[in-house]
């Protein structure tokens, strides 16, 4: 071959190369691919998530995170993961790599009795690929593992199996779109759907609908419910199945947000009518939605209740089924008199039993607005019919045979189908069928001893959360329905549910509620859906917005709060949480939801500030005689409390800095003035139990790390300076005197030495002095004139980095920046100490908060010295926290007004 066709074949080459590059790039990268494209026709539920380390706080919150991790099969995700971090050599690299990804997980029924999940984990970057690749690359490595790699339908499969096991995750890579599923079928499924690309998506209906959009939305889940019966299928008894089938027939499909927060984790959402001849939407179109009023004949030993709101209950049964041969001449016309009187509402209500083997009892339920019209009917049909005209009493109530098989049936139409030997009440306007004497028993029974939903706070506050309309509703109470599910549970299947016992009572109360559309007829008429998963509150506090248009919010506990609320960042969050105490000595931990995470009792109050341990590990606190550390659940840890003398009144608590494999040091100052020194292990150190200083202390001692040795600087009111080693001994050049009276603590500096470690503080002669630890003054310069009644504090700001100068002399407050230049001045009204706090956020974002606690009133002034909110706000406790949110450019101010803590969202 020539050179110069050798040469035209290479740059011909060359040029298809860079041909097929361009017209990849221009042509087939530049299409965004369509997420639920990627999804199996046959999913039955897509849930989208998209912040996991929100989702993953919220469910720690909601404390569910707890319970799923006892759920067998999260137990397997959980160890996968650990293998995942062990083998890339990180820590928590799966939920770093998720972060704030669109994670689509769907669930497909694969085979009888069996069901799937298949995963779609989008990758962003050439940095997310090889990881993903190290990591297939570690596993390859490890003989545990086999690795191995197929070709489907022209699309590489990549399985991962353990040695020995023929389970294993199969994982496809599509256009930078991970799919794993532990079914090698679900990601065949993947590669056949891609066949097809024009076919319409599982969301096609939902195509214009971004729930993530929307503030605080969790996950958005799509539920097919024309498959859910097939998914049910899988773990209830097949005679279930038609029932089933019968509810779920009036939507066939639905897409909701889902919200965690606090007590409940609420699904809104919408849902599309099902469309088939006989389901329960072709039935009650048209038809008005109802409240539901028969919780005032609703027993608190229900454990399911199948709700629907109608007109006339004619429109339910349709056409009237025939009745036997013998009596159908006879009752046919009492029948239809009877269907005529029933309307508004009817339910079917099943019953907790005492154990899985009893049947639970069934009742039906029907509303009627001319109870004395029923009666007499349901006793001509019973004389046609040949029944007994013998009752059984129950209070006030009777209970009469029906002599007609499956009468709720043939009233009230087939989902009202079981009821073999039918008997019947009547309590009020509601009439009541059950298929044995006992169900009815126990019903009047409860009924008669109040013992119904309507006076029961717990199930009033549950229906108050509800929608006050709704067509269809279906209500559990997950505790009394347990042996119920037991019960209708496949053999196979119950082991599963008592393993999962503590996640399935977290909520207790579920509801799920279908409104239709205000005009059905409209194209495009959707039902509007709520799910509820909801505990009973049993917290100290209840939430409400704080204004009418929703900005801000109240947390109203039941007895008056004594603390000032304290801000705990958390990661992730757009708001802090707060910690704050009553005055029961009760600590209570608020997530940045506005929802008690937990409670603490402690022996008696703060002892000024806490201590947040880094990292989010959890809290250090005083009380006057005891030491306590909380993790972030609020539960306290090993060797805690720690038991001061019975002589010491804690008045500061001062934690060493971070560093190094030693057990924090915590030093206490007692009322008297002496100074005691403890580890987190419970040690104490010689020479500090305690150490005793000539004059009181001016304020809380510091406790520094400088060139990892420790010093404890400790100011006293006598104006002498001392700094302490750890044995408790002065460092050469202490102590010194400052040449005035001190009040408060300084602010310091900490560099590589010593000597070049700066301490600030302002004498009572209006001077601020700085000091270095080799016992140097470095400078002296005076902030403003003194008198004999003038007080001067130096105010570090909240990350104790800078600090501004308070003189208060009287009822004329002042204040300086460092470099003595006046900031403000007010006159206030009484002449009382005021708590002064400086906010800093940057340049421009200081915030100056002062605290008149005998009006209770805090004047927040801005870097101009403006009142912010033109007024003061109210707050009986002596401090305020403040918080800025850069993103929004909110301030977000916390305070507590006797029994509430209010939260308001301050934009400058």
């Amino acid at each position: 071959m020539s050179n110069r066709l050798l040469v035209f074949l290479t740059a011909l080459l060359l040029f298809t190369a860079l041909g097929s590059y361009v017209y990849y790039r221009r042509t087939v990268a530049r299409v965004p691919v369509d997420p639920w494209a990627l999804v199996p026709d046959d999913a039955v539920l897509v849930a989208v998530t998209r912040d996991h380390p929100t989702l993953v706080r919220h469910l720690k919150e909601t404390q569910l995170w707890d319970n799923l991790k006892a759920v067998r099969y999260f137990q397997q995700v959980e160890n996968q993961l650990t293998l995942a971090d062990s083998l890339t050599g990180g820590r928590s690299v799966v939920l770093k790599f998720l972060g704030r990804k669109r994670v689509f997980t769907s669930l497909h029924v694969t085979g009888p009795g069996r069901f799937d999940v298949l995963f779609q984990v989008p990758i962003g970057s050439v940095r997310e690929y090889r990881q993903i690749r190290g990591l297939l690359e570690g596993l390859g490595r490890d003989p545990r593992f086999q690795v191995t790699h197929r070709t489907y339908e022209d699309q590489q499969l990549t399985e991962v199996r353990s040695q020995g096991s023929p389970d294993g995750i199969t994982l496809l890579n599509y256009r930078n779109h991970l799919l794993l599923s532990a079914s090698p079928a679900l990601v065949e499924a993947v590669v056949r759907r891609l066949q097809h690309p024009e076919a319409p998506t599982v969301a096609a209906e939902f195509q214009s609908t971004d729930y993530f959009q929307l503030r605080d939305v969790d996950a958005t889940l799509l539920l097919n419910q024309r498959r859910l019966p097939q998914l049910l299928g899988v773990f209830f008894r097949q005679e279930l199945t038609p029932e089933i089938a019968a509810v779920a027939s009036l939507a066939r499909n639905e897409m909701t947000e889902m919200k965690l927060a606090g007590n409940k984790v609420i699904f809104n959402g919408f849902a599309n009518p099902e469309t088939a001849r006989d389901g329960l939407h072709q039935r009650l179109v048209g038809q008005p939605a109802q409240r539901l009023r028969m919780a005032e004949v609703l027993p608190l030993r229900a454990a399911l209740v199948v709700h629907i709101g109608l007109g006339p209950v004619a429109v339910l049964r349709g056409p009237r089924p025939p009745a036997p041969d013998s009596l159908a001449a006879v009752t046919g016309p009492l029948l239809d008199s009877l269907t005529a009187q029933l309307s508004q509402e009817v339910a079917l209500c099943y019953l907790s039993t005492p154990s899985a083997r009893a049947r639970p009892g069934k009742l039906a339920l029907a509303y009627t607005p001319n109870p004395g019209k029923v009666s007499s009917l349901l006793g001509q049909l019973r004389r046609a019919a040949g029944a007994s005209p013998g009752f059984t009493r129950v209070g006030p109530y009777q209970i009469y045979q029906t002599g007609v098989a499956e009468l709720p049936q043939l009233l009230l139409g087939p989902a009202f189908r079981g009821f073999a030997r039918p008997l019947v009440a009547q309590v009020g306007n509601y009439v009541a069928f059950a298929d044995d004497e006992t169900a009815l028993f126990q019903w009047l029974t409860d009924v008669t001893a109040g013992e119904v939903w309507s006076r029961s706070p717990t199930q009033v506050a549950f229906l108050q959360e509800a929608q006050p309309l709704a067509r269809l509703r279906v209500l559990l109470d997950t505790r009394n329905c347990w042996n119920l599910l037991l019960r209708g549970l496949q053999e196979e299947r119950r082991a599963g549910l008592l393993r999962n016992e503590t996640l399935f009572k977290r909520f207790p109360q579920v509801s799920m509620q279908w409104v239709p559309a205000a005009n059905e007829q409209e194209a495009g008429a959707q039902y509007f859906t709520q799910f509820v998963l909801r505990h009973p509150i049993v917290g100290p506090a209840e939430a409400r917005p704080q204004n009418q248009n929703g900005t801000g919010s109240v947390l109203a506990f039941k007895i008056p709060l004594s603390s000032s609320p304290e801000i705990v960042l958390v990661s992730g969050a757009k708001l802090p949480g707060v910690l704050v105490q009553d005055t029961a000595h009760v600590l209570h931990y608020i997530t940045p939801d506005n929802v008690v995470a937990w409670s603490d009792s402690l022996p008696g109050p703060l002892v000024g500030p806490t201590y947040r341990l880094p990292g989010a590990t959890g809290f250090l606190l005083a009380t006057p005689g005891q030491l306590f550390q909380f993790n972030s659940r609020g539960q306290v840890q090993p060797n805690f409390p720690l038991n001061l003398p019975d002589t010491v009144r804690a008045t500061s608590l001062s934690v060493s800095p971070a560093g190094g494999s030693a057990a924090r040091r915590l030093l206490v100052a007692g009322a008297s003035g002496n100074l005691f020194l403890y580890d987190t292990q419970g040690r104490t150190f010689p020479g500090w139990q305690p150490k005793q200083l000539e004059f009181r202390l001016a304020g809380p001692p510091q406790y520094l790390t400088v060139d990892g040795r420790d010093v404890v600087v400790v100011l006293l009111e006598n104006g002498y300076v001392y700094a302490l080693d750890q044995a408790g001994n002065p460092y050469p050049g202490f102590p010194i005197s400052v040449g005035a009276r001190l009040a408060g603590s300084g602010l310091a500096e900490t560099g590589p030495t010593l000597s070049r470690t700066r301490v600030t503080v302002v004498t009572q002669h209006g001077e601020l002095v700085s000091f270095n630890l080799s016992g140097d003054v470095v400078s002296r310069r005076r902030v403003a004139t003194w008198s004999r009644t003038s007080r001067f504090r130096l105010i570090p700001d909240q990350q104790q980095r800078s600090f501004v100068v308070a003189r208060e002399d009287g009822n004329r407050f002042t204040l300086f920046d460092a470099n003595s230049r006046q900031l403000l001045s007010q006159t206030f009204v009484t002449t009382a100490p005021r708590a002064v706090q400086y906010f800093n956020f940057g340049p421009g974002r200081q915030v100056y908060a002062v605290t008149e606690t005998g009006p209770g009133k805090a004047y927040l002034y801005d870097s101009r010295a403006r009142l912010i909110g033109g007024q003061p706000f109210s707050s009986t406790v002596a401090q305020v926290s403040l918080s800025y949110d850069p993103a929004t450019g909110l301030y977000h101010l916390f305070r507590v007004v006797g029994s509430e803590l209010r939260r308001t969202d301050v934009k400058l």
